[in-house]
């Protein structure tokens, strides 16, 4: 068994064929590893052969990211960051990048967790109120918010199924709040 460590206080991993991407606190960079080796990446193979990337990503503004995820049918990476509020969205190709839904789309009220990937959409989840925020990924609209029940106090993650359900990891029972 090979394991990984990583010094600085991670808040997101995820994987995109066979490099795993970190994000940590008060990092303006995501770090890539290969995932055979558990080491720095030197270099990607990918289908077109054997490219040379750099061991990190990075991304000028980001501040405080939180958590990351992929999207494997437009390779993008979406990191949460909690200091801009925003959403960055990160080429895993090219390293290229852009902010999305900075401050229109979250109050300073609105404390955002989590957030996970379909193809088509991606849902946060923000409280207080404990809500979810489904975006389309094509026009980066707000398509709905889904209240969640008053005994809901601690909203850790949420996801959302094949059939536009979603599961919902959370703190709280209708007879005992905390």
């Amino acid at each position: 068994m090979q394991i990984l460590c990583v010094t600085d206080q991670v808040t997101g991993v995820t994987y995109l064929d066979n490099i795993m991407y970190v994000v940590c606190d008060r990092s303006s960079t995501i770090l890539l590893y290969n995932m055979d080796r558990c080491s720095p990446l030197d270099t990607v193979t990918n289908i077109e052969g054997v490219i040379n990337a750099d061991e990190v990503i990075n991304v000028d503004g980001m501040g405080n990211p939180r958590d990351i995820a992929v999207c494997r049918d437009d390779r993008q990476l979406y990191v949460r960051e909690i200091d801009g509020r925003c959403i960055w969205i990160v080429s895993a190709d090219d390293h290229s990048y852009m902010k999305w839904l900075p401050n229109e789309s979250t109050t300073d009220t609105d404390h955002v967790y989590k957030m996970s990937l379909t193809s088509d959409h991606i849902l946060l989840t923000s409280s207080p109120p404990p809500h979810l925020r489904q975006y389309s990924k094509t026009d980066r609209q707000l398509l709905r918010v889904i209240p969640l029940p008053d005994h809901v106090w601690l909203l850790h993650h949420a996801v959302e199924t094949t059939r536009q359900t979603f599961v919902v990891g959370y703190a709280g029972t209708p007879q005992d709040k905390r």
